[in-house]
């Protein structure tokens, strides 16, 4: 191996990045804590150290080919970027969706790093998915996509190797459709994917882990404050498994939820969310794929206003859990005049820099989503573990270890994010403590000579 003299400092060059704006803002985001940190670290002053967490191991692209109803064959374009194995299997979701592509995925894959490191499992990162755009097909079509997709990727990835996930556009239905053409069709065992039907090895808690995960750590940080989730008021965006299941969990834990949301609108509960009215909005969503501009017209006391954010109203407390940049300088500063206390964040950067900024001015506590939404690469980790030992955890076992692990993440923080008995910087102590782990992982083996 060859050996580099440390003959300067680690330095960032944002030039290469061009056309790449979420990775080049991921990455600035995170180097805004990290390069001062170095600064006063000199055992990390590597002149490639930076490098390392900027360039991915790997980036594969194909072709898939599919059959939609009329018969006609259809082409799209997959992707997997595996970031980094060194602390284990490359591991993160699959999104299908128009938006995807190499940057967007560089992004994500960037940003799994961190927050696989966190965790503390032996877990790798990587992303990816397709311009696949599930919405309006028929199962048939949906079925088709996904054979021809894992296909295409499966020579790529293994329970060893790399483990993809779910993400958005790629939920039980998706998974079930891939997992039984590996099985049917490949020498690859269960433990391949996460996110499976638990009678094909998946896990209790799957569904719900990110949102029970991201109102976990809310919890840590008000607890910092002396205070608790009850009586709380909620305000959520977003209508899939996070948003959903961390209503879920707030509602357990005696707080109101006033919103949730889609692309189209925001819906309003005046008086809160019921847990009534959430199992009519879950089974009308997972079921029946409805709009919420379909299902909470119909229902009573509750109201749903076309193209309205969820922060336009008064909460104490914030979980984006839709989409990246969904939060910006202008519903930051609302929301802070309203009486904000905490945001944890259920989505991957929800938040723009300028909203993250005017956050930390106005001492908010601002969990980040590679902090507080790694519940679900948690309990996917779990999976995977419980998949090696050919063993199935029961619910309460996976919901008192993603707590342990939650917990872990919030410690971490606080490590390296208290900047006084009264503030802690969650973005600072989440981008220090996740470059920490992989950083010493990547001296203690030599890596960098």
């Amino acid at each position: 191996m060859t050996t580099v003299s440390r003959t300067k400092k680690p330095m960032m060059d944002t030039s290469k990045l061009i056309g790449q704006d979420e990775f080049k803002q991921a990455v600035e985001e995170v180097m805004h804590d990290v390069l001062p940190w170095i600064e006063q670290n000199p055992k990390y002053q590597h002149p490639s150290l930076i490098d390392y967490f900027l360039i991915p191991n790997r980036i594969i692209s194909f072709k898939i080919s599919w059959t939609d109803d009329q018969g006609c064959t259809q082409f799209n374009t997959g992707y997997r970027v595996q970031n980094t194995n060194l602390l284990g299997p490359y591991k993160g979701g699959l999104r299908f969706s128009p938006t995807v592509n190499i940057n967007v995925l560089k992004f994500l894959a960037f940003e799994q790093a961190f927050k696989n490191s966190l965790t503390g499992l032996s877990l790798g990162a990587g992303k990816g998915g397709s311009d696949f755009n599930p919405k309006g097909k028929s199962n048939n079509e949906i079925k088709s996509f996904c054979k021809s997709f894992i296909s295409q990727l499966s020579p790529y990835i293994g329970h060893d190797i790399d483990v993809p996930a779910g993400d958005i556009g790629v939920g039980a239905t998706e998974i079930n459709h891939m997992i039984h053409h590996l099985l049917n069709y490949t020498d690859h065992k269960p433990g391949v994917l996460t996110g499976k039907p638990l009678e094909l090895n998946g896990s209790h808690l799957r569904p719900e882990a990110t949102g029970y995960g991201c109102v976990y750590f809310l919890q840590h940080m008000l607890a910092t404050r002396k205070q608790t989730l009850k009586h709380k008021t909620v305000l959520i965006s977003g209508a899939g498994n996070v948003a959903l299941y961390a209503a879920e969990k707030c509602l357990e834990l005696g707080a109101h939820v006033l919103t949730l949301s889609d692309s189209q609108g925001t819906a309003h509960f005046p008086d809160g969310l019921s847990q009534i009215m959430l199992d009519h909005i879950k089974t009308q969503r997972f079921n029946h794929k409805s709009r919420l501009s379909i299902i909470i017209p119909n229902m009573s006391n509750a109201y749903y206003i076309q193209h309205k954010k969820p922060w336009g109203y008064k909460g104490d407390c914030a979980l984006p859990c839709a989409t990246e940049n969904e939060l910006n300088e202008m519903d930051a500063k609302q929301l802070c005049q309203q009486g904000l206390l905490a945001l944890s964040e259920g989505a991957n950067m929800p938040a723009t820099k300028a909203a993250i900024d005017i956050f930390k001015q106005a001492k908010i506590l601002y969990g980040p989503g590679k902090a507080a939404n790694a519940g679900g690469v948690a309990v996917s980790g779990f999976e995977m573990i419980q998949n090696q030992q050919q063993t199935q955890w029961s619910k309460e076992q996976v919901d008192a270890k993603l707590q342990e692990v939650m917990q872990h993440i919030h410690t971490t923080c606080l490590r390296y994010g208290k900047e006084s008995p009264h503030y802690i910087d969650y973005a600072k102590g989440a981008n220090i403590g996740g470059f920490v782990r992989i950083a010493d992982k990547l001296f203690d083996d030599g890596y960098l000579g």
